[in-house]
């Protein structure tokens, strides 16, 4: 996330049609974006191409959601999670992200493809609050990352076993 930029209470929907589409290399970087990333983030093109897609990331998303991205997509599976980015100006919108593994003709991870569009308001307003807990939980714990987005796993673990899903389950369920 960039430093400089704060945050404001505006809030941003795509519409029920939108889908914003991201490419990144291996290393997280952007490589593509179609219009309706540029429009809804409200960067250039030439700010995104090559920017880390943390970017976008809102100080309102859990690490311990990353964290649980990272290891999915790592493991070479597709993840789902619901998704609050940070706008250029502070504004900020909600997605549904699907984020994948791509790969070269020999099996070689070559970067992330993402689809991202509007998830349901339902959605939204039982997974808020879980990430403000979770946020909370990491920020007692902000001098051991570790720690930190352990005890936030939890919470979210909790949560998804009370479901009787998985992180991924849930949130695709909800789609």
């Amino acid at each position: 996330m960039s430093s400089n930029i704060i945050p404001t209470a505006e809030e941003i929907k795509m519409r029920d049609d939108d889908f914003i589409v991201s490419k990144t290399d291996a290393s997280s970087r952007i490589t593509y974006c179609n219009r309706r990333f540029i429009e809804m983030s409200g960067y250039q093109e030439s700010e995104l191409i090559g920017q880390p897609h943390n970017i976008i990331r809102h100080p309102d998303m859990p690490k311990a959601v990353y964290r649980l991205m990272w290891e999915t997509i790592q493991n070479k599976d597709e993840f789902f999670g619901l998704v609050k980015n940070l706008c250029k100006n502070g504004a900020y919108y909600w997605t549904l992200a699907n984020v994948t593994p791509s790969f070269d003709e020999n099996n070689k991870l070559i970067g992330y493809y993402s689809v991202r569009r509007q998830p349901k308001q339902k959605l939204i307003d039982v997974v808020a609050p879980l990430y403000q807990a979770m946020c909370a939980e990491e920020a007692r714990y902000s001098s051991n990352s570790t720690k930190a987005m352990d005890a936030a796993t939890q919470l979210l673990n909790d949560k998804c076993q009370q479901l009787g899903l998985s992180y991924n389950e849930a949130i695709y369920t909800s789609i």
